[in-house]
């Protein structure tokens, strides 16, 4: 064990630390941003020698820096997403984490090497947060820890194994964080489709009032005009009450 390091029992104690934080602080009822967000902050605290986190999220569109405890350190991880190689997306594709010290990697990651160098970055620990197999699906990758130092003897096989058991314990608080934002979002999308109702019934009354038919007469009226023009039938509502109003 590298004797610049703290005693493991003192690094042990700051990651149960941190783990109990972080599980006093998540709420259950938080965006899956904001919960990874607290989840950076306190991974912060778990590690010695972890000047700064990001957190990086695999989209279909493209990899994006979801959390972070220093702006400054943003640019690193883009770097990596636009060379398309770099320790955090090599810890996401394989599931496994990744050290690396800042100086040794040109020839695999040198996007990776000349930002990190540039930013005074010296060592490198990207950690994935894997959510377990179950029965209906197989492992999900949620994230992956990124930690910073600008020292170049900080993180070790120790710390790798740390954090390990640090994003095991996070997995059950960012489970109930996306699944808040899956109803969160399912919610906005019935009130979406309420307000569209309303507004459409709206003009259909409006038809019907100037024009003496039915309800059914009014609605194809609506309906016509959205294909005529290629809007959607809301916004033809929309604009239809719009007129009523000016006149």
């Amino acid at each position: 064990m590298d004797e610049d390091r703290p005693d493991p029992l003192v690094r042990l104690d700051e990651t149960a630390d941190a783990l109990e934080l972080l599980r006093e602080v998540f709420t259950g009822d938080e965006p899956l941003d904001e919960a990874l967000q607290r989840l950076a902050e306190t991974a912060a605290r778990a590690v010695p020698d972890a000047d700064a986190v990001t957190v990086t999220v695999m989209t279909p569109e493209h990899p994006r820096t979801a959390a972070t405890t220093d702006p400054r350190l943003i640019e690193v991880d883009e770097k990596q997403y636009s060379a398309r190689r770099g320790p955090c997306l090599q810890s996401a594709q394989t599931l496994e984490a990744v050290r690396a010290v800042v100086g040794e990697h040109g020839d695999l990651w040198p996007e990776f090497e000349a930002a990190a160098d540039e930013a005074g970055v010296r060592a490198y620990l990207s950690v994935p947060v894997v959510l377990p197999a179950s029965d209906t699906a197989g492992a999900q990758h949620v994230g992956t820890l990124n930690i910073y130092s600008y020292k170049a003897t900080a993180f070790d096989p120790f710390d790798e194994g740390l954090m390990r058991l640090f994003t095991t314990a996070a997995c059950a608080t960012i489970t109930s964080a996306q699944r808040w934002q899956r109803l969160r979002d399912q919610l906005q999308h019935m009130e979406r489709a309420l307000e569209s109702r309303a507004t459409i019934e709206q003009a259909k009354g409006a038809l019907m009032a100037v024009h003496s038919c039915t309800a059914e007469e009014a609605f194809a009226m609506l309906v016509q005009r959205s294909q005529h023009e290629n809007t959607k039938l809301r916004d033809i509502a929309v604009e239809l009450l719009d007129t009523v109003k000016r006149t």
